[in-house]
């Protein structure tokens, strides 16, 4: 990428959010629009990164068996009532609607209904048993109280998987399967996330898990024990029978040693047993020939949650300025390297494309900064502004087939040649 093409001018940050700094950040410098009231566009390398982020999640997921599918986000509300959740949905406000000549249609809040709707064709036998379904897209949500911009928003781009098994024993070992992908995706994205006992709430069911992250940006309270890893939303010891259902679901008597910390929710899974198959008549033929209800799972990533975790997690605070910068992780920088050559120094100019080229047709994304009227100084800055890991600055300290390549991540330098860079990067 050409910095010139995209019109990115020098960036100045003033009054950063103490809060949310990193995302602060995104919207000072341009790298994220504000639409209004959780509606937000993304600029090229955010784009870049949710689409790495995405990556992951759908190669992980490949990996453990399960099926990448799209459902509409526009839906006919007939599927709604047919589970009974669409007066609840509407009635609370939550759900965004839309009336018209041929009907009323929903914007998609989740998607149980939608899924199994797909799913009821495909999975008629207990041959076809179990499958795991899974899409990535956006989901709208008439969210009273946005916060923290990405972390909720009323328009989001979000990962949700639903398993469907014969019985109880076997939707068990779906979940099993889809928590440890889960487990697998974020310590690719580099979010070290604990998965917690979780209160299921509206979606009803039997069990469920949420993946949290250590942050005070975070709206959830739980308790945890460093030692045994073992935790728990608060929410949990609202139950009547908490102390049975700890016991009974996850083996937990002794909660005595945990310690309350604030943390932001990345992830939720769900057991959802027979609830959504029983409103909306999902079933399939078991071996005896039986008509018998699905035994169903749901799993969710917030991708944009995820990617603005991210963002939060890398920012750079200089001792003099501040936040001021990112250090994005190689597993989802979408450049790898940033190049800042001399402009004024035809020659230096010349190098600087060589090696931009060079290292593209490599395989090896980088950006060329090559915008005018702007200082090398500034430019330095900049690269850290974009969270790019790595910089080679070509000014007038460099000589001959060697040149400085600078870790923005440990802040390490070191001499490499020019015919080593692509060896050096991959």
């Amino acid at each position: 990428m050409r910095l010139s093409n995209t019109g990115m001018g020098s960036t100045k940050l003033n009054n950063i959010d103490e809060m949310y700094p990193g995302q602060s950040i995104l919207l000072q410098t341009g790298q994220l629009v504000q639409y209004g009231a959780g509606l937000f566009a993304y600029n090229t390398v955010p784009l870049l990164v949710r689409r790495n982020v995405e990556k992951i999640i759908i190669e992980t997921l490949n990996k453990y068996n399960c099926i990448e599918v799209l459902l509409p986000t526009l839906q006919p509300d007939t599927i709604w009532k047919n589970s009974g959740r669409y007066d609840h949905y509407v009635n609370e406000g939550t759900m965004l609607i839309t009336e018209s000549n041929k009907g009323t249609f929903c914007l998609a809040p989740t998607g149980e209904e939608a899924m199994l709707e797909f799913a009821r064709e495909k999975l008629k036998s207990y041959k076809n048993l179990p499958a795991t379904f899974y899409q990535i897209g956006e989901k709208y949500r008439n969210e009273i109280r946005t916060r923290g911009y990405l972390l909720r928003g009323k328009a989001f781009p979000m990962l949700d998987a639903y398993s469907f098994d014969e019985d109880e024993e076997s939707m068990a070992k779906s979940y099993e399967n889809v928590r440890k992908a889960f487990l697998e995706i974020f310590e690719k994205i580099g979010l070290p996330v604990i998965p917690i006992v979780a209160d299921n709430g509206a979606m009803g069911g039997k069990k469920s898990e949420e993946f949290m992250l250590i942050s005070e940006q975070g709206e959830d309270k739980i308790l945890y024990d460093e030692t045994t890893g073992i935790g728990l939303n608060t929410e949990i010891l609202e139950k009547e029978n908490y102390k049975e259902y700890l016991k009974d679901e996850y083996g937990i008597e002794d909660i005595s040693n945990l310690k309350e910390i604030r943390t932001m929710e990345l992830g939720h899974i769900f057991q959802l047993g027979t609830r959504y198959s029983e409103m909306m008549n999902g079933k399939f033929i078991n071996q005896e020939g039986k008509e018998c209800l699905y035994y169903m799972g749901c799993y969710g990533i917030g991708v944009s949650r995820t990617v603005a975790a991210l963002y939060e997690s890398c920012v750079i605070n200089d001792e003099k300025w501040g936040p001021c910068g990112f250090r994005l992780p190689m597993s989802v920088a979408p450049f790898k390297v940033q190049i800042v050559p001399k402009i004024e120094n035809a020659e230096k100019l010349e190098l600087a494309n060589k090696i931009y080229e060079e290292l593209g047709k490599s395989g090896i994304d980088s950006i060329l900064d090559d915008r005018q009227n702007i200082t090398i100084g500034a430019k330095i800055k900049d690269c850290k502004v974009l969270g790019t890991p790595y910089l080679i600055v070509i000014g007038d300290k460099q000589e001959g087939s060697m040149v400085e390549l600078e870790n923005n991540i440990t802040g390490t330098k070191e001499m490499v040649e020019i015919e080593k860079l692509v060896e050096k990067l991959k």
